[in-house]
């Protein structure tokens, strides 16, 4: 007969538990990184958005008037545009840069009585941007220009009504075929187009593109699209203007 010892329990080891205190601070700090990371979030979802605003009217227009000095001069007269249902009958255009004149002071660019215009109304000038352009068949040539102003508002809209044919980069003023000339509203900007046959034909007079556009217009310079060349050139010229005019400025 054998017998046996009785075997001791031994208590199971107990696990230790964090003090009070640490466990406080453990906590503080999550919270304060959790917080450090939600207003670093806020202040970056901010900035996004304010780098995506546009520009007040204000700011835009002071920004394009010196557009001149800092935009490429591809943006501002792109080698290419396109003329989607810009021709007669809503016809497509394209048209190609041909010439690219160096930015020039208003003495040298300017015609004399566009030159008094901008001295009268107190407008002013500070440079000129010039190019010329051909349609995809080569019979047309369009000269396209952008007058910059150091003017407010006020001075600009004294130039409306009142703007005459000008030259055109390009051709000869004898050649001129159809004109027109813009104050552009948001800028302290004027853009103008010429337009002329290829052939380097002589005119009597260059007509207002606005009147070319007309249902009951007639004459060769009419059935050949000049006044819809002038305008539709001017019209995305001034569009680019305006667009990076109001673009929002890039995080500095």
């Amino acid at each position: 007969m054998t017998t046996s010892t009785p075997q001791s329990e031994f208590p199971a080891e107990a696990v230790p538990r964090p003090a009070p205190r640490r466990l406080t601070a453990a906590v503080l700090c999550a919270l304060l990184g959790a917080g450090l990371l939600g207003g670093a979030g806020i202040t970056g979802w901010r900035e996004h958005q304010a780098a995506h605003r546009p520009l007040t009217a204000d700011a835009a227009y002071r920004k394009a008037g010196s557009l001149w000095r800092a935009t490429p001069v591809d943006t501002l007269f792109p080698p290419v545009l396109a003329g989607a249902a810009a021709g007669p009958g809503g016809s497509d255009r394209t048209w190609t840069r041909v010439a690219l004149a160096p930015d020039a002071d208003c003495a040298a660019a300017l015609a004399p009585e566009w030159r008094d215009l901008l001295t009268e109304t107190g407008a002013g000038c500070t440079r000129v941007l010039r190019a010329t352009y051909t349609d995809a068949t080569r019979s047309s040539l369009i000269a396209v220009g952008l007058v910059f102003t150091p003017a407010d508002a006020t001075a600009m809209a004294g130039l409306r009504e009142r703007l005459t044919a000008p030259p055109a980069y390009g051709f000869t003023d004898p050649q001129r075929a159809a004109w027109t000339a813009t104050v552009l509203p948001e800028a302290p900007v004027v853009v103008y187009a010429v337009s002329a046959f290829a052939d380097g034909r002589p005119l009597d007079k260059p007509l207002p593109a606005g009147d070319l556009l007309k249902k009951d217009a007639t004459g060769a310079v009419a059935r050949a699209g000049l006044g819809h060349e002038a305008q539709a050139v001017a019209d995305r010229t001034g569009r680019a203007v305006q667009a990076l005019a109001t673009a929002p400025e890039p995080p500095k």
